[in-house]
């Protein structure tokens, strides 16, 4: 079963999710999904997922240099 998580965070332009992609790609591998809105005033991640915590996402962007905080 398929878990939503929805972030908000610091990722503001294309250039930052080009910076992301391997490192979502390699943690979400192909059990999973994720995208972001940046026309959303929260430049939200969303991801779907069926292993992956919420902490181990927003530790890898953190330690990557943005800020990332789930929305509950």
């Amino acid at each position: 079963m398929q878990t939503v998580l929805v972030f908000k965070t610091s990722i503001h332009k294309k250039s930052h999710i080009k910076k992301v992609k391997p490192l979502l790609n390699d943690l979400i591998a192909k059990n999973g999904y994720w995208n972001f809105d940046l026309e959303d005033c929260d430049n939200i991640l969303r991801v779907e997922t069926q292993t992956i915590s919420s902490d181990t996402i927003c530790n890898v962007l953190n330690n990557h240099g943005f800020w990332c905080e789930e929305l509950y």
